[in-house]
């Protein structure tokens, strides 16, 4: 199963712009663990989004 570049590019993003990691360490997480950590920004995001 591939992944789609255009989606890779989106957690990508996603993680740096919150975390402010660079591309490497990002790309060194495995899939799930991305996954994880991108689901974890989002609950974050939004809990403060709520309380604003």
């Amino acid at each position: 199963m591939t992944y789609a570049v255009d989606r890779v590019w989106e957690e990508l993003a996603y993680v740096a712009y919150y975390l402010h990691w660079d591309l490497d360490k990002i790309l060194d997480l495995e899939h799930p663990v991305r996954n994880r950590v991108i689901g974890e920004i989002g609950k974050i995001h939004t809990r403060f989004a709520d309380e604003s």
